[in-house]
């Protein structure tokens, strides 16, 4: 293999630098030795390089393994750079027409090509195997190669195909590069790989110009995110949610309140996705809303922030976006927003999976709202996750280190944990170790007898799951606790643990923030609502009591508190302005609404209140095609049921869309139906709950009511009443 080279002569012909990074160029001299290399290294730390440059310099072909088209020819192009003969670099992927893919293939017969990107997909079809066999191959890269691993967070079955097809077109050395991957994921790579022996080189993952930040979601969200971009002006964001549908609606938001954005999914046809790329690194879009599709390989060195809209499936998913920030050094905002509804969303969607699938999914879940709940310094704990200490107590650039909690001594709670692991043999994870100390008799924990353990229950009324997660979660990244490798997520204790137990010491801990409020009902207070006016607030409250009082309906009849909240934010002044808060049509607004908007222009004239422009933010109307074709299904008389199956929902998503039309004010009667499905006296009763109840809330109805009808049946008659009375 090529060895007396020098390197450094080499970067600087090929591409202009002066020095290598980090470890580059021990990776680049392991590999020209002929060795196998795995490479974790955090996104911007030059990973591409170390298989190009190698690439260059050595005789035959090497082939790059990459997951996205996108990622390939923005590679290409950056490779091209490097020669006056564009043949140098070339991609086989579903984009090209046989014509293009017979070109490639002779310029790599005539020994121009030193670089051939390849799809997985591609790589496995037989005539791209026989083709590639009569090549000198250089080395094969495998990027992002935590696509192998089931535990990585992007894991894709055919990248599990790659070490076969390796053996069959022919053995070459073998470079494995990732940027996100915990110890269980690096060691499933090698395995699946055959590359055990394989030289491994890992940079720091610590991003010291990242700023990181978890906020609660609530219906404020949108307002705030608004207010945030605005406050950065002019500089380029990329925003991250799960599904293309609140791609598309956010995106919408945005643009509706002059913010210069664009969506990004793989629902888009390759020209506009490839366009949407061009436009955001030439600057004339500011903002990028995507699905996870976006930003692997995109080298945009001056995104000033990544922000979360829906919190990611995994931690490794989520440190590779936020690594999208700062690239160049400079500041970094990451944040994100964390709702138990959403991990709840998340879970339902694991449902028929495979159950091992559904495991691991769950497991890597529980690791994100850990990060997101726990009230510890965010650097230290992402650091531990990959395996790497966080000396510092404090980062001083994360949230919570910024605004740090109350420590309390935790050194019993911590000794209580330990015994009940070692009772337990080490072999269970943090619920049922959870379930023990709170003395709850599940199924499990009583097949097992650990119900008589004398530590079963030890933890008494007044310790809630919330401290026992802090505990665990800060043993851990102390290092008296451990997860077990080869059965992720079970707890063993280290020989500092056991050591901690025979001679307990001070273990200070801060208690994890709370972001169990129901999202519905939760007040605009903390950063996602700090222009909430508490007096206005209290204000409009007591017109809408005084305003039921006289029609002789409930309060949430005229309008939620989440509208009130947001009147009491964005200080809306006329009936067109109004219709602009959440939970507020046109009906509404009309019949309702001029008291309220009298009374809030009288509250700024009176206080000298100026509403800057940037709170009076322009809301979309949600008047989406499926609501469309819900009312005008409804107007027919159509089944409940059949609607469901005619638009491919479940019944209760069905009744989401129904409720969500008529808190607008869209006046809906869905009597024909629930006529054939309830007895008269059932809706009757279930009704006047209604009427003679304070809130609208569906778990406290449900609580009342439950034991006698379903929740869909308290569903239906509560948009009956709610129909009937608001609108």
């Amino acid at each position: 293999m090529t060895t007396d080279i020098n390197l450094h002569e080499q970067l600087k012909k090929f591409f202009g630098f002066d020095a290598f990074k980090d470890n580059q160029e021990a990776i680049i001299r392991t590999l020209l030795t002929g060795k196998d290399v795995f490479v974790l290294m955090p996104t911007g730390g030059g990973k591409s390089l170390c298989y190009q440059l190698p690439s260059l310099i050595m005789d035959g072909v090497a082939i790059v393994i990459s997951p996205l088209i996108a990622l390939m020819k923005n590679q290409v192009d950056a490779v091209r750079q490097t020669s006056e003969d564009d043949g140098i670099a070339h991609f086989i992927n579903s984009s090209l027409t046989k014509s293009a893919i017979d070109k490639v293939k002779n310029d790599i017969m005539i020994g121009r090509t030193k670089l051939l990107y390849v799809a997985p997909e591609q790589l496995t079809k037989e005539e791209n195997i026989d083709f590639l066999q009569s090549v000198k191959i250089s080395f094969y890269a495998i990027d992002e190669a935590h696509c192998i691993s089931e535990w990585g967070h992007d894991f894709r079955p055919e990248y599990r195909k790659i070490r076969p097809i390796i053996s069959k077109i022919g053995n070459a050395p073998v470079i494995a590069l990732t940027a996100t991957a915990t110890e269980k994921v690096r060691a499933d790579i090698k395995k699946n790989l055959g590359m055990q022996d394989a030289a491994e080189f890992k940079s720091s993952f610590n991003r010291p110009n990242l700023f990181y930040e978890v906020k609660q979601k609530t219906q404020a969200t949108e307002r705030y995110l608004i207010k945030f971009i605005k406050a950065h002006h002019g500089v380029s964001g990329i925003i991250y949610c799960l599904s293309r549908k609140r791609v598309e609606e956010l995106t919408e938001v945005l643009r509706t309140n002059d913010i210069k954005a664009a969506a990004y999914h793989a629902g888009l046809d390759s020209q506009t996705r490839s366009d949407t790329q061009d436009a955001f690194i030439k600057e004339d879009i500011d903002v990028i809303v995507a699905t996870i599709a976006f930003g692997m390989g995109i080298d945009k060195p001056d995104v000033r922030f990544v922000i979360h809209y829906d919190i990611p499936k995994s931690l490794e998913g989520y440190y590779q976006e936020t690594g999208r920030a700062g690239r160049d050094g400079g500041e970094g905002h990451c944040l994100a927003f964390y709702s138990y509804k959403d991990l709840q969303k998340l879970e339902k969607f694991m449902e028929g999976k495979p159950v091992s699938e559904q495991d691991i999914g769950r497991q890597l879940l529980k690791e994100t709202a850990a990060y997101a709940e726990s009230a510890v310094c965010r650097r230290k704990l992402l650091l531990h996750y990959f395996g790497e200490t966080y000396e510092p107590e404090s980062c001083g650039n994360c949230d919570n280190c910024k605004n740090p909690k109350k420590q309390v001594e935790g050194k019993e709670h911590l000794c209580k944990v330990i015994e009940v692991i070692l009772d337990t043999k080490e072999h269970f994870r943090d619920d049922y170790i959870k379930d023990i100390l709170m003395g709850n008799s599940t199924e499990e924990v009583m097949a097992h007898h650990h119900d008589e353990l004398e530590n079963f229950g030890c933890a008494g009324d007044d310790e809630d799951e919330h401290l026992w997660n802090a505990v665990i979660r800060q043993a851990l990244i102390a290092d008296y606790l451990q997860k077990d490798v080869d059965n992720y997520g079970v707890l063993k204790v280290t020989p500092a643990g056991k050591k901690f137990l025979k001679k307990p010491t001070s273990f200070k801990i801060v208690e994890d923030n709370d972001f169990e409020e129901d999202e519905e009902n939760t007040p605009m207070q903390n950063g996602a609502a700090g222009a909430l006016d508490p007096i206005l607030y209290q204000m409009i409250k007591d017109l809408r009591k005084k305003m039921s009082k006289e029609l002789d309906i409930p309060p949430y009849v005229i309008f939620q508190d989440a509208s009130l909240e947001a009147m009491a934010t964005i200080y809306p002044q006329t009936v067109d302005e109004l219709q602009n808060i959440p939970g507020v049509g046109a009906g509404k607004a009309k019949r309702y609404g001029l008291k309220f908007c009298e009374l809030i222009r009288r509250h700024c004239e009176d206080n000298e209140i100026e509403r800057p422009e940037d709170i009076r933010i322009r809301t979309v109307a949600k008047k989406s095609q499926i609501k469309v074709d819900i009312i005008q299904s409804i107007d027919r008389k159509m089944p409940l049921d059949e609607i469901t199956k005619a638009k491919g929902i479940e019944f209760g998503d069905l009744l989401n869309e129904i409720e969500a039309i008529v808190y607008s004010g869209t006046k809906i009667n869905i009597d024909y139906f629930i006529d054939e499905v309830m007895d008269e006296d059932s809706v009757l009763d279930i009704y006047d709950y209604f009427r003679e109840s304070d809130t609208d809330n569906l778990g406290e109805a449900i609580e009342e009511l439950g034991n006698d009808y379903s929740e869909e049946e308290i569903r239906m008659v509560r948009i009956k009443f709610f129909s009937e009375m608001a609108n």
